[in-house]
């Protein structure tokens, strides 16, 4: 069995699961967010149900429209409030204390490698960077976990990804390994399958690399994607796992449904154009096409880890953003945010004239802080360019990594970091 096949036979206590069985597991993570988990709190309440089967795997975070926006948000969220005060649930993170689930639950320990991880957030597949089974799921489908304990699944296909070589240009990351498979698939190319990563450039990669990868498996239509355990993960999880990890054992003898290989020495920076992250372009490309942005936004649950934070500050640091251009940072966690501060990095953003706030998804969704207007470009470190995803349906979000935001932050139009750095 590959990795998804072996991690749905040990959730639900079978020796062995095919392709298209259905399987019923019980996840050690049952997240919500508080768009998702009002609705869940709502059926529930219609249904007059309030006994739950471990409150100690319901997770509640706050992160899409914190702090609250306006009234209709306040509502929701005090909605939420009321919900986890009546019932006395421990894991539940509010504006301040939380931030993007994606990035806050993986980073401090509270889901681990080896766990199955279900999220009513579409991102959730984001914890299978680091051996994981995590997959999105309804906020119905949420609210009935809550109460039994347990969800259905059926087995997906595995798609296995062989990334090779290693990146000669200086300033490809994991965030463009991702967009060109996007690229190369389609951003349906993997419906209801599964993705596993393979090869020496994923090998080379950090855990938090590997995070921002399987964060973007949805973007092609991916139920999940899961990473080998390797010394990266595992140490990423020695300083942060809350609980025992439980490795899988990768199975040589594997079946997959298809294969891809690709070779990554030659691969430049990406830019996904508008309107969809299938629309990948070398950064080369774009410089020739002479892309003036409006707004530069370096956050989400993508691209907003330690790491992303620490290259694009190297970047920015003694440096200013063009005067046309609008910089929006939002570290992913207050914890992220909190770190970034005492490193120096809030203030190096802050003094090359970047707005900074700490764990929203801000502008990503089209929420707030930062959402933008008709005719006007972002680019942007996040998973989406969809029309009217990140503001106005007549305003363009274009794709990349910390580095190509960065450097095209302080250019006023997309380039190549090594035009702003000379490296």
């Amino acid at each position: 069995m590959n990795l998804t096949e072996q991690f749905l036979a040990r959730g639900s206590g079978k020796a062995k699961v095919s392709p298209g069985d259905i399987v019923t597991v019980t996840p050690d993570i049952m997240m919500g967010n508080d768009v998702t988990s009002s609705l869940a709190i709502k059926i529930l309440q219609d249904a007059g149900l309030e006994k739950f089967a471990d409150k100690n795997k319901m997770f509640i975070v706050m992160s899409h429209y914190v702090p609250n926006k306006d009234i209709k948000t306040s509502e929701m969220t005090l909605l939420i409030r009321n919900f986890v005060k009546k019932h006395g649930l421990p894991f539940f993170f509010e504006a301040g204390k939380g931030g993007i689930e994606h990035a806050l639950l993986p980073d401090e320990g509270y889901v681990v490698a080896g766990d199955i991880v279900i999220g009513a957030d579409s991102h959730s597949c984001t914890y299978g960077g680091i051996h994981t089974f995590a997959t999105g799921i309804g906020s119905t489908d949420l609210a009935a976990a809550w109460v039994r304990g347990k969800i259905w699944l059926r087995v997906p296909e595995t798609i296995k990804a062989v990334f090779n070589g290693v990146p000669k240009h200086p300033w490809t990351s994991a965030k463009d390994f991702v967009l060109h498979l996007i690229k190369e698939i389609g951003d349906d190319g993997a419906t209801y399958q599964a993705i596993e990563y393979h090869g020496e450039a994923i090998e080379n990669l950090t855990a938090e690399g590997k995070l921002t990868i399987a964060n973007m498996a949805i973007e092609a239509g991916a139920k999940n994607a899961v990473f080998p355990w390797d010394k990266s993960i595992e140490q990423y999880e020695s300083t942060r796992a809350q609980r025992h990890v439980r490795p899988i054992e990768t199975d040589p003898k594997a079946v997959f449904a298809r294969k891809y290989e690709w070779n990554v020495e030659n691969l430049e920076p990406q830019v996904s154009y508008p309107h969809l992250p299938s629309k990948a372009k070398p950064v080369s490309q774009a410089m020739k096409d002479n892309i003036k942005i409006d707004q530069v936004f370096i956050g989400s649950c993508t691209n907003a880890k330690m790491e992303d934070l620490r290259i694009a500050a190297g970047i920015l640091k003694g440096k200013k953003i063009a005067d046309h251009v609008r910089g929006v940072a939002i570290p992913a966690s207050q914890k992220i945010f909190r770190q970034a501060i005492e490193e120096g990095i809030v203030d190096i953003f802050a003094q090359a004239g970047f707005a900074v706030t700490g764990g929203t998804c801000g502008p990503c969704l089209g929420g707030h802080f930062g959402i933008i207007g008709p005719g006007e470009k972002m680019l942007s470190t996040s998973n989406r360019n969809f029309v009217g995803r990140t503001g106005h349906p007549k305003g363009e979000t274009y794709l990349c990594n910390p580095a190509v935001a960065a450097a095209s932050a302080v250019a006023g139009y997309i380039v190549d970091p090594s035009e702003i750095t000379g490296s």
